[in-house]
């Protein structure tokens, strides 16, 4: 008996009812993922807008050339660590295409909206595309990509603390537990460790050896590309500071502030990710508040934490929304595609992609 044919396919082609419901699925699923993270994206700006209200700022005092800077500063500064997540995949034995990995990396950002924030591990996943991709491996360098960027961004901050603001003795002792914490969990034999206790080879039984690919080459290369990365997020704040004016007599010396803005930064986005609050709202603000009300007063400490967030904020979405809007192929295989068996966790085609 032959199969019946969906209308959704041009070419006629037979698609077996599973397949269909399949898809409807999949579309059901998509739509649900993206109304949570508007959901979750809509709430941190909304607090954010409150928080300048409350402290009697206008919008209309800022400059706004510094503030746009500053979002495409904090893209760049991700841009390294989106690189090195593409590395990691690599090392482990898959093949990505670059742009796929880094439109994936990106529109993955927003996730971390959404509480619990595993939504990053889903988005990114299944946006990337390649031959033959595991999506086991690729959840696991996923998670090894994050905690490189929060073992070096804590490393950075509490050496920047250290030299030059040691007077803040928990915020340096935060930044030191937490750079030893994530430092030791990246080290590659204690990494490959702990996904194999994680029991992932009963998932796929190739884990162990696709983790060998991990090594200390590969994770120096990490350090290096997120020293960068987080160097280009402390710009990202000197330039929201120079788009305040209140902050002007403070930002006359140049980059001697940078000390302070970068350490800032780090820390602050640090302890945020490390708490289980969507986008570590409210957390991130404290820190930097903190950090810069002994130097610009508490006002412009405020409205710096809260314009920071939405500066980023817009510009995440608008990358991820343009990004998504761009269709990102899967390479072209010979002879027909065949259906990829769970061994093998196969994550070749973008859900953004799939027939509805």
């Amino acid at each position: 008996m032959d199969s019946p044919v969906s209308p959704d396919c041009p070419d006629g082609r037979p698609v077996s009812q599973a397949k269909l419901w399949k898809s409807r699925a999949m579309t059901a699923v998509q739509l649900i993922v993206v109304g949570l993270v508007v959901w979750g994206v809509w709430q941190n700006i909304q607090k954010a807008i409150d928080q300048v209200h409350q402290n009697n700022f206008s919008f209309g005092q800022l400059r706004w050339d510094w503030v746009i800077a500053a979002g495409l500063l904090y893209l760049l500064g991700s841009l390294p660590m989106g690189i090195f997540w593409y590395r990691l995949m690599t090392a482990m034995k898959q093949h990505p295409t670059f742009w796929s990995a880094i439109r994936a990396f990106f529109i993955g950002h927003l996730g971390k909206y959404v509480p619990g924030k595993a939504l990053v591990v889903v988005l990114r996943t299944s946006l990337v595309q390649g031959t033959g991709l595991q999506r086991s491996v690729v959840a696991t360098a996923v998670f090894a990509e994050t905690l490189t960027m929060v073992s070096v961004g804590a490393v950075y901050a509490a050496a920047l603390i250290a030299i030059w603001f040691s007077h803040h003795h928990l915020l340096l002792l935060i930044a030191v537990g937490i750079g030893l914490a994530a430092g030791f969990v990246t080290l590659p034999p204690v990494f490959r460790k702990i996904v194999l206790l994680l029991k992932v080879s009963k998932i796929n039984p190739e884990i162990e050896q696709n983790l060998a690919g991990l090594n200390y080459r590969v994770m120096a290369w990490g350090w290096c590309a997120n020293i960068i990365g987080w160097t280009l997020l402390g710009g990202s704040l000197f330039a929201t500071m120079a788009s305040i004016p209140d902050a002007d007599a403070h930002m006359a010396g140049g980059m001697k502030m940078f000390p302070l803005l970068a350490a800032t930064v780090c820390l602050a986005m640090v302890v945020g990710f490390v708490t289980p609050i969507p986008g570590g709202m409210g957390v991130r603000e404290y820190v930097i508040m903190e950090m810069m009300a002994p130097v610009f007063g508490p006002v412009v400490a405020v409205v710096s934490a809260v314009l920071l967030r939405v500066s980023w904020l817009l510009a995440e979405v608008a990358l991820a929304t343009i990004l998504y809007a761009i269709p990102a192929r899967a390479p072209q295989t010979d002879g027909s595609p065949s259906e990829p068996s769970p061994s093998e966790e196969s994550s070749n085609t973008d859900p953004a992609q799939r027939p509805a």
